[in-house]
């Protein structure tokens, strides 16, 4: 049987002439035209200006539109963006199997992970050519123990730049919950307490015409922030059919809806469906901060937006159980969510 260090893409891809058969899409699925970045981008939106109400209107209208935006001037500085990328790039980098040690200080496997393609790697018919690193991150420096030690200073800079995403979030939400009249701390403890940090890394590959980094999906969650490589593109969001490229944006964060805020806002925010497509040149790193709610938090639609006009469109049921259906159905989990 193969060992993960065996697993990983970065451990074998550079040898490879060719994509293997378990990593080639079926036709449908994969990468197609897509549409030139000058005719079409996600907003951008400065979260530094001095209109609130107006910044709130643009996060509004582009989370309704888009499902994304990008966001600057937002409160993190360049140099902790770019040490959390750096020391990143400097983990995946590693022998496979110090990356492997490095993460194997839970014994129960489940505070720290690295994993190739999905996490259903046994299950998933076709792969995905990334690999990714992944652990909770709450504000109360929970699990810490279980993080990497290396590259030295990881849980330093991890650390800290975690904290500053932690008040990036929790601000973010809070213009929200101003611009669709719920109350500004409604996203505060049990829907945000959980957050995550997902590091995907995309080793070139020698036909991106064929695979992809990750499949069409929507995100399990309330919102993602996103720090994406500057030097290399990949994401891509659906909009009336059409793949849209998320521009790499000098000290920016990528913002994206999830479905769990979608189901919250009753459907009037949008969790958009995105993918990661690869590149023939290149590695991409990219950082994304995953807020979720705890495992027992009932998700269901926010009773200050459901009215007799405006009927809750969705069911109520913890994020454990939400959890489960989102990884059990795939695609389909929205036919699963509906009342």
């Amino acid at each position: 049987m193969e060992t993960m260090e065996q697993r990983l893409v970065s451990t074998w891809s550079n040898v490879n002439s060719s994509v293997p058969p378990s990593y080639v899409q079926p036709l449908e699925s994969r990468p197609g035209k897509v549409i030139s970045p000058s005719s079409r981008a996600i907003p951008l939106i400065d979260l530094g200006g001095h209109d609130r109400a107006h910044t709130i209107i643009h996060i509004l209208n582009a989370s309704q539109e888009y499902g994304f935006f990008q966001v600057v001037n937002h409160g993190v500085s360049k140099d902790l963006m770019d040490e959390a990328l750096n020391i990143f790039k400097e983990f995946h980098a590693m022998a496979p199997k110090e990356k492997v040690n490095e993460c194997s200080k839970d014994p129960n496997g489940i505070n720290c992970k690295l994993y190739t393609s999905s996490e259903n790697y046994r299950k998933d018919a076709i792969q995905y050519w990334k690999d990714t690193l992944t652990h909770p991150c709450p504000p109360s420096g929970e699990y810490m123990e279980y993080w990497p030690q290396k590259p030295p200073k990881y849980r330093e800079v991890v650390g800290k730049y975690t904290q500053e995403l932690n008040k990036l979030g929790l601000k973010i939400l809070e213009m929200l919950c101003e611009g669709l009249g719920l109350n500004k701390g409604y996203f505060c403890g049990e829907l945000s307490e959980n957050p995550v940090i997902l590091v995907h890394h995309y080793p070139p590959c020698p036909d991106p015409s064929l695979t992809l980094g990750l499949a069409k999906h929507r995100d399990p969650n309330i919102i993602t922030i996103l720090l994406q490589d500057q030097e290399v593109h990949g994401l891509q969001v659906l909009k009336d059919d059409q793949w849209i490229p998320v521009e790499p944006i000098p000290n920016a964060f990528v913002v994206n809806i999830g479905l769990i805020l979608q189901i919250i806002t009753n459907g009037k925010l949008l969790g958009a469906e995105h993918r990661v497509v690869t590149n023939s040149k290149s590695a991409r790193t990219s950082i994304a901060y995953f807020i979720y709610p705890s495992f027992s938090k009932i998700i269901e639609p926010a009773k200050e937006l459901v009215d007799e006009i405006s009927p809750p469109i969705y069911k109520s049921m913890s994020f454990g159980e939400f959890r489960k259906k989102f990884y059990d159905k795939g695609p389909k989990i929205e036919q699963v969510l509906k009342s």
